[in-house]
């Protein structure tokens, strides 16, 4: 059984730079099969944008798809580093109400744990973890 975010997470996540526009990281997010993409800057964690924030912040925003991503993402993005404990990870999902955390070391993005992760490692016949199993739909 896994103890730490590293035996759980996604290792080398998808990651953007925060100059980018948001199409590209829509387009990382199709390619990589997944709703979030680290932003860096200068390769140093800045923040995380989901597919939310981009329908959220540009689109319902009537901005564009060449809108930098730091415009869009949530740049106050709790992280843990590899060695954090499982329980740890879910508590601090429930308390800031996040379903992914940024794995991180030396400020740099390692990896990412979400909440479907932890579903299949602590519930895997739940049906959140059987949606997070899944293939995802392309």
């Amino acid at each position: 059984m896994a103890k730490t975010v590293a035996d759980v997470m996604t290792a080398h996540p998808a990651t953007i730079e925060g100059d980018q526009p948001v199409s590209a990281a829509a387009a990382l997010m199709r390619e990589h099969d997944t709703g979030a993409i680290i932003v860096n800057d200068n390769g140093r964690m800045q923040g995380i944008v989901t597919d939310r924030d981009i329908a959220v912040r540009v689109v319902a925003a009537e901005r564009g798809p060449d809108t930098p991503v730091r415009e869009a993402c949530s740049p106050a993005v709790e992280a843990v580093d590899p060695d954090t404990g499982i329980e740890q990870a879910v508590r601090m999902m429930r308390s800031h109400a996040v379903r992914r955390l940024p794995v991180v070391e030396d400020g740099r993005p390692v990896g990412i744990v979400s909440l479907g992760d932890l579903a299949v490692e602590r519930d895997p016949d739940s049906a959140l973890a059987d949606i997070s199993a899944a293939e995802g739909n392309r």
